[in-house]
């Protein structure tokens, strides 16, 4: 699926079936239960008001910039988030590069590339209004042979057509002077790409929501959605918020509408309301190496290779983080649980959806030597580092510990295809008609949230008729 300035919007064409049971309202204190979160308050547990005019699913950056946009929008409607880890931003949104993209890579005219040129000065706005530490430490896209620099200059002419400010191509010599270590022929120079910490970015936006009159539900994983047919005791609201979403521990949250944005578990939300299983998630996981501090002089800034359009992802590069640390990689490898970080985790129930689905299948044979290989960089340290020293030559094996790991939740169609596109679930009859779900929110999402909350906050309201 290209994506040219549009996303996709699909239609389920089924519904749940009849013999799930529809379980009471959580009859919680009234009194606030709450946890701090990086200096934020969280509202942890129910505070007595259980009906909602839209209710998000997910915690996650997506979710969280859609619901403020949403009540930014809308402050007399009453808006919750259902966030079913302790933390918000637990997941892809708290573990990731932390890079802000300047949106070099992307088709010119294709929705991504708009959301994240927009998103970039969305972002620093927010930054600079909110007190949130940043760096624009730009970054270096590096062609090491001659082999590489028409790839090298396609992309600068992209990213000229896609608006990016400030970009140049630069020669050695001058790669030299912004990276001595660095070794290359030629580089392109984006000074307005930087870093962040995405995870409070996102906390951020709750604290924000929460301050507009937003709740957040933490500890609250979605186990159903239901239709309420009629008014339950004596509770004339059961008409007026007709969907009844029931926790894994029983607890019952009601609303008119409803707006998921489940990441890693995006395509099981959908299927709980009777949408189809395509696309498909698959997690995959990526490690990363650390950079000893006394070696952190070797990089100054992100360093990046030039992409090879023969590999599904984009490979290994340096990357600066906001403590200082300098992160190496990552690899990109099957993930056997969809929220597994160490090497060897494994999900049985995942593992078997994910090999299970003929997309993963055809994407492994068409790519498994790239695959094979990331695995065997993911066990072999060395095997990371030479892919390294392609760009910092003096780097070695000594120079580098084991780092933390991210899963990126990938969307697949059953061809085997990534999905770049954005992709809307709605429904058929009483429960679809009130559901939205944000089936994929392709990479740079943290980049881009605030305009894809524009996005996502326009389709709600032209879907729901807020």
């Amino acid at each position: 699926m290209a994506a040219h300035g549009k996303f996709v919007f699909r239609v389920c064409t089924g519904i749940l079936g009849r013999n799930a049971s529809l379980l009471k309202p959580h009859t919680a204190s009234a009194s606030l239960q709450t946890m701090k979160i990086a200096g934020r308050q969280f509202c942890s547990s129910n505070t007595g008001q259980t009906e909602f005019d839209v209710v998000i699913v997910g915690g996650g950056i997506v979710g969280l910039a859609a619901a403020r946009e949403l009540l930014l929008r809308h402050p007399q409607l009453k808006l919750a988030v259902l966030e079913k880890e302790k933390e918000l931003a637990s997941h892809q949104s708290g573990h990731n590069s932390g890079v802000i993209h300047s949106g070099i890579y992307y088709t010119p005219g294709s929705l991504k590339a708009r959301l994240c040129v927009e998103g970039l000065e969305l972002a620093y706005k927010y930054c600079d209004d909110n007190n949130i530490p940043y760096k624009k430490c730009g970054k270096l896209i590096v062609a090491v042979d001659q082999e590489e620099i028409p790839r090298l200059e396609k992309l600068y002419e992209r990213g000229q057509q896609n608006g990016v400010k400030g970009l140049r191509l630069v020669g050695a010599e001058e790669i030299r002077e912004m990276e001595p270590h660095c070794r290359g022929v030629k580089a392109l120079d984006s000074p307005n790409t930087g870093i962040v910490d995405w995870g409070e970015v996102a906390k951020s936006y709750g604290s924000n929501f929460q301050q507009n009159g937003g709740q957040v539900f933490t500890e609250f994983e979605v186990a159903d959605f239901k239709t309420t047919k009629e008014s339950q005791g004596d509770n004339a609201e059961g008409l007026k918020y007709p969907v009844t979403i029931v926790g894994q521990n029983k607890q019952t949250v009601r609303a008119r509408y409803v707006l998921s944005c489940g990441g890693l578990y995006s395509d099981r939300l959908a299927e709980k309301s009777g949408c189809s299983s395509v696309p498909k998630i698959v997690g995959f996981r990526g490690d990363y190496l650390l950079l000893k501090p006394e070696k952190c002089h070797l990089v100054k800034g992100n360093i990046y290779p030039v992409p090879n359009p023969a590999f599904p992802f984009l490979g290994v590069h340096f990357t600066p983080r906001m403590d200082g640390s300098m992160w190496l990689g990552p690899n990109a490898v099957l993930a056997f649980k969809r929220e597994g970080y160490k090497l060897l985790d494994f999900n049985l129930k995942d593992t078997v959806d994910a090999l299970g689905f003929k997309g993963l299948r055809k994407l492994v044979y068409k790519h498994w030597q790239f695959g094979v290989g990331e695995l065997y960089r993911g066990f072999n340290m060395a095997a990371q580092v030479k892919q390294l020293q392609r760009y910092v030559p003096e780097l070695r094996v000594q120079d580098v510990t084991r780092g933390p790991s991210g899963v990126r939740a990938q969307a697949l169609d059953e061809e085997g295809q990534l999905v770049d596109d954005f992709v809307f679930d709605g429904g058929v009859g009483e429960l679809g008609s009130r559901m939205l779900h944000v089936r994929n929110a392709p990479s740079p999402a943290a980049t881009s949230s605030l305009a894809i909350a524009k996005m996502i906050a326009d389709e709600v309201q032209n879907k729901f008729e807020l």
